[in-house]
C-alpha cells in the first residue's frame, strides 16, 4: 500500500508539471511577437550607362542579351536585391527595368521602366510575384537562384552581386560545365 502512495504522489507531481509547461506554452504563444516584413521605399537609380552593364547568362534558348547595370545594384535593409536590367533583343530592341528581388520568399517586383530620356515610368503591375524557373524568360530565375539569392540566401551587399555576375555565377555554387 505504501508503494501506491508514492506512486500516487509521483504521478500528482508529474500532472501538475505537466499542466505548468503546458500553460507556459500556452502563454510562449499568445506572447510571441511575430515579425511583419516592411519594404522600404526603393530610389530609382540613374540611367544605366553601358560601361557599368555585367552581361549574365540565362539560357541557350533565347537569342536576347541580358545585363545588369552594375551601378544600381543595392542590397537594402529589407533583404531585398535591387537592380536595373537591361535586355536587348537579337534584333536591337532594348529594354530597360528597375526591379527587385526578395531572396526570402522567392518573389520578383517590377518598379519602373526606363525611358528613352533616360527617365523612368512608373511600372503598373508593381506587386511582389512568385519567381517562375521555365525555358523562356527565366532571366528572374536565374538572377535569384544563380547570382543574388545562392541557395535562398540573400548576397551581403552590392559588391558580392556584382562579384557574382562578373564571375558567370556565385562562388558558393558548384559550377556549370
Amino acid at each position: 500500500m505504501a508503494e501506491f502512495r508514492v506512486f500516487a504522489a509521483a504521478m500528482a507531481l508529474f500532472g501538475c508539471c505537466l499542466s505548468a509547461s503546458l500553460a507556459q506554452a500556452e502563454g510562449f504563444d499568445s506572447d510571441y511577437e511575430e515579425l511583419v516584413w516592411e519594404e522600404i521605399q526603393p530610389q530609382l537609380p540613374a540611367a544605366p550607362k553601358a560601361s557599368a552593364l555585367l552581361p549574365f547568362f540565362v539560357s541557350a534558348t533565347t537569342d536576347n542579351r541580358f545585363f545588369v547595370d552594375g551601378d544600381s545594384i543595392s542590397v537594402g535593409s529589407d533583404g531585398v536585391v535591387r537592380y536595373t536590367l537591361v535586355v536587348i533583343s537579337a534584333a536591337g530592341a532594348r529594354n530597360v527595368s528597375y526591379e527587385g528581388i526578395r531572396c526570402e520568399s522567392g518573389e520578383r517586383r517590377l518598379y519602373a521602366f526606363g525611358r528613352n530620356d533616360g527617365g523612368w515610368s512608373k511600372a503598373r503591375g508593381n506587386a511582389w510575384a512568385r519567381i517562375k524557373d521555365s525555358s523562356l524568360n527565366r532571366q528572374h530565375a536565374a538572377l535569384y537562384n544563380e547570382y543574388f539569392c545562392p541557395i535562398g540566401i540573400v548576397v551581403n551587399d552590392a559588391e558580392e552581386a556584382r562579384m557574382a555576375l562578373r564571375a558567370g555565377g556565385h562562388p558558393s555554387l558548384p559550377r556549370r560545365s
